[in-house]
């Protein structure tokens, strides 16, 4: 007797059309973690029936990641299998609302990677690289910033004008402040790196309040007008100190002023607005777009922190940057270290077909991560330039993946446990 062999499993909820769906059938979903950057990856590769045909997705959480393998694992790869690849607006909304309780930004990473992956397979089986299913082209390339910091204006005035050498026509600026651990500036010494990895420092606003605006204006007199200057407060002012500060970062001239305030805090933007001259730019923790819509009604804030990722992939992010176009906010999509070349190819195509495009935040990848990633974008003469491969134009060796493990669940996560002077917990 021949041995038993599984069913291929029914697809849930098949719309009323998929019998004249002819689109390439899904025949399994892979998640995959690494670490090449340092920090967790998660990669999901969408196979066809279709000999070489998949598609790629990052669903990449640093602080979340096996909740996330999970549920790719568990739930959407599982309904995803047998689908024809071609509907990716039915399949969006089909997983987002499997759950019941839809949202937060742990199910809208595992979407997003298995919406992303869905317009990879879409571009290469119509061999088109994808900004051209968005549209086509709207710009030659993607002005991309850069990242500095330092413990004195006069450093860091050295260190953005080196930017600028490379051809950096935006840097974000980011100040050391004495005793207190900042965001973005890097430990003082081995000492300071210690209580970081034990998340024993402490975080003082006041200090930062008094020492930080005063370096920004003197960045800005050292380097002359000829480059945009940027900063992340990393939502850690309360809504006075937030208006304190835009006020007095307004004759440092910065592009945007980014995350002064926390997504719980949204509704104070419109005071910010009004205490100063100063861009406003948030965003990179919203898991869901309607949380930028009162910001746009509202002419609250000028950029658009978007990350893709845990917007939920492409599928809502290109109607947020639609809107964003009609309101006149231009979009900053996120691209950190820990956004992996997957999304900064989905970033990529966004920024090059939107009217509304800003600036693209834009990490150095390690000769690791592009190793792992064949075809990642990196940036040139400051702007990231989109390829002509169909789809995202980006691969995955898996085998070299293989070499760069993540480390154990908690080790990445400790950097956003942080507490203040008095010993309160401060949002990160």
């Amino acid at each position: 007797m021949a041995p038993e062999t599984p069913e291929t499993p029914v697809p849930l909820a098949l719309a009323p059309w998929s019998g004249t769906d002819t689109s390439p059938r899904v025949t399994g979903v892979r998640t995959f973690v690494c670490a090449p950057q340092g920090c967790p990856y998660v990669i999901v590769r969408v196979e066809t029936d279709q000999p070489g045909l998949y598609g790629l997705g990052c669903a990449s959480d640093p602080q979340r990641t096996v909740a996330i393998r999970a549920v790719l694992d568990s739930y959407l790869g599982p309904m995803l299998t047998g689908r024809g690849t071609d509907d990716i607006e039915d399949i969006h909304r089909l997983l987002l609302n499997s759950g019941y309780w839809r949202g937060g930004s742990m199910a809208s990473n595992a979407l997003a990677a298995i919406d992303v992956a869905l317009w990879d397979i879409k571009g290469k089986v119509a061999g088109l690289p994808l900004y051209s299913l968005l549209g086509g082209r709207a710009r030659e390339a993607a002005d991309a910033y850069t990242h500095v910091d330092g413990d004195d204006a006069r450093e860091i005035a050295d260190k953005v004008l080196a930017a600028v050498e490379r051809g950096y026509r935006h840097v974000r600026v980011q100040v050391s402040v004495p005793g207190s651990d900042t965001y973005g500036a890097a430990p003082a010494d081995e000492a300071e790196a210690r209580r970081r990895r034990l998340r024993a420092g402490t975080w003082d606003s006041t200090a930062y309040l008094r020492h930080v605006p005063p370096v920004l204006r003197k960045v800005r007199e050292l380097v002359g007008g000829g480059v945009e200057l940027l900063h992340d407060v990393h939502e850690r002012m309360t809504p006075a100190q937030a208006r304190s500060l835009v006020h007095a970062v307004q004759d440092a001239e910065l592009f945007f002023l980014e995350d002064a305030l926390a997504p719980e805090d949204i509704a104070y933007f419109p005071q910010l607005r009004t205490a100063g001259t100063t861009p406003l730019a948030v965003g990179e923790l919203y898991a869901d777009p309607h949380q930028y819509l009162p910001l746009l009604e509202r002419r609250a804030i000028d950029f658009a922190r978007i990350r893709i990722p845990t917007l939920g992939g492409l599928t809502p992010a290109r109607k947020l940057v639609a809107a964003c176009e009609m309101f006149g906010v231009r979009t900053a999509p996120h691209g950190p270290g820990d956004v992996s070349p997957v999304g900064m190819a989905a970033n990529v195509a966004l920024d090059v077909s939107s009217p509304a495009f800003g600036v693209q935040e834009a990490a150095r990848f390690t000769d690791a991560t592009l190793e792992v990633f064949p075809g990642a974008h990196v940036p040139e003469g400051g702007a990231l330039r989109p390829t002509s491969a169909p789809g995202l134009g980006v691969d995955f060796d898996e085998a070299a993946a293989g070499r760069y493990p993540v480390t154990a669940p908690l080790e990445h996560d400790r950097w956003a446990l942080l507490r203040n002077a008095d010993g309160s917990v401060q949002r990160p």
